[in-house]
């Protein structure tokens, strides 16, 4: 089963209420997630995750220095090849978000566009857009797992008749 960590750097709880709503989202399609805090991730944990979202605050117009050196150990442990995303609060600016992208781009991280930034504390549409980025992590890991044969099977299935050139109206 595909498995997803969220980390987050938040200095006034927004940030942690969007990594939140994204790991409902991310378990809303039946993945595994979990959110934490950049102290409590653990390298391995990184390393064993199919996906990777992290998120900061944005102070003073860049992430905050905890959350850069964070994404710095990431690349001295070489983790990539995976699906990524970026996320963040703001109270001015919001370039944190975007850094973050960045640095996980060079990393070799696939990253799901846009990042996402909002202003000030989440509102229900805000978190909803978070719920929303969850599920689209979730969607871009399943058909990693998808075994050949394991397919859904359409209830139409065999019941298509084969329509050879020049019969369809075109």
């Amino acid at each position: 089963m595909p498995k997803v960590v969220v980390v987050y750097l938040s200095t006034s709880g927004n940030t942690k209420a969007m990594a939140d709503a994204i790991v409902e989202g991310v378990q809303s399609r039946n993945v595994e997630a979990k959110a934490m805090n950049f102290n409590e991730a653990r390298i391995e944990e990184l390393k064993d995750a199919d996906a990777i979202a992290i998120g900061s605050s944005t102070f003073y117009y860049k992430m905050l220095p905890p959350m850069e050196k964070f994404i710095e150990s990431l690349e001295k442990a070489k983790i990539k090849a995976k699906i990524g995303a970026a996320f963040g609060s703001y109270g001015w600016s919001g370039e944190a978000p975007v850094m973050i992208a960045e640095k996980m781009r060079g990393l070799g991280i696939s990253i799901i566009d846009p990042v996402l930034r909002v202003q000030y504390q989440p509102s229900e549409k805000d978190l909803e857009e978070c719920k929303r980025l969850g599920k689209d992590i979730a969607v871009k890991l399943k058909p990693k797992y998808v075994r050949p044969g394991s397919e859904p099977k359409s209830k139409d299935a065999g019941m298509m008749k084969e329509i050879k050139m020049g019969e369809g109206g075109h």
